[in-house]
């Protein structure tokens, strides 16, 4: 199975894809809607002393939603670390919200297991959270192979979703600046070290490793520069240190501001 997502501007348009799909008789097990809790107008209910601030008004906008996926099998509410209450639709999205580390916090008519598969994408969770922390759906289809990968393509764009390799790169876009000025602090030259740098970024953001102390990660962040250097040479290897580094401060500040709202 492989993932194909799309990004999208408002609930509304990803319910429209969804709604393609599942008239294309794609079944509800094969589907993904991730949507930002609108808790605005969620209705408060109480949060056990287990949960997470926040996790009663989470809960509340997911019941005040449900009516709008009343044909899928699995409803949740979640807290993503640095993102906030999402609500997460259909039987894979438990094994999304467990990957990108959520709390969750409830579910409605079925299964609340999460369904880790190797379809789920460790490297583009970043940018699904991204999204989600911008107010914007993620919708996700599992495809069999490149053909129906395609056609799911083809589909998301139609109905007017951006890519999620065009969502990652929108990300970096805007961090972009501001990791050039931290980086010429060091009297490097980001022009010739961004590839290196970002890849050390972005792989610090990878679901295995964020969230684990330092010591956990050092080996893996150590084999990856070494195959950096032998690819590229030091300087390309300590171009990803720094970004792996930086990636690392950059996943904690976003927590630690949803910690403080």
């Amino acid at each position: 199975m492989k993932a194909i997502t799309g990004v999208f501007g408002s609930v509304a348009d990803a319910k429209r894809a969804l709604a393609q799909f599942r008239e294309l008789g794609l079944a509800d097990d094969r589907l993904t809607l991730l949507t930002p809790a609108d808790a605005g107008s969620a209705r408060e209910i109480p949060a056990a002393s287990t949960e997470q601030p926040g996790m009663g008004r989470a809960i509340g906008a997911l019941v005040g939603g449900a009516a709008g996926f009343s044909g899928g099998p699995l409803l949740m509410a979640a807290l993503i670390p640095g993102v906030g209450p999402i609500t997460a639709m259909g039987l894979l999205g438990g094994a999304f919200v467990a990957a990108m580390g959520a709390t969750a916090g409830a579910a409605i008519g079925g299964r609340t297991e999460s369904l880790m598969t190797d379809g789920v994408p460790e490297d583009e969770l970043f940018v699904y959270e991204d999204a989600l922390r911008k107010g914007r759906s993620v919708l996700i289809a599992m495809a069999k192979d490149e053909s129906e990968a395609a056609r799911f393509r083809e589909l998301l764009e139609t109905e007017g979703a951006e890519s999620v390799d065009a969502a990652r790169e929108n990300w970096w876009v805007g961090l972009r600046s501001a990791e050039q000025e931290r980086y010429a602090v060091h009297n490097r030259n980001f022009s010739e070290d961004e590839e290196f740098y970002r890849t050390g970024f972005e792989s610090a953001l990878h679901a295995r490793t964020r969230c684990k102390e330092y010591d956990q990660v050092m080996n893996e962040m150590t084999a990856q520069m070494e195959d950096v250097e032998r690819q590229h040479g030091a300087a390309a290897a300590e171009a990803f240190r720094r970004g792996y580094e930086r990636g690392r401060d950059y996943y904690q500040t976003l927590c630690d501001e949803q910690r403080a709202a």
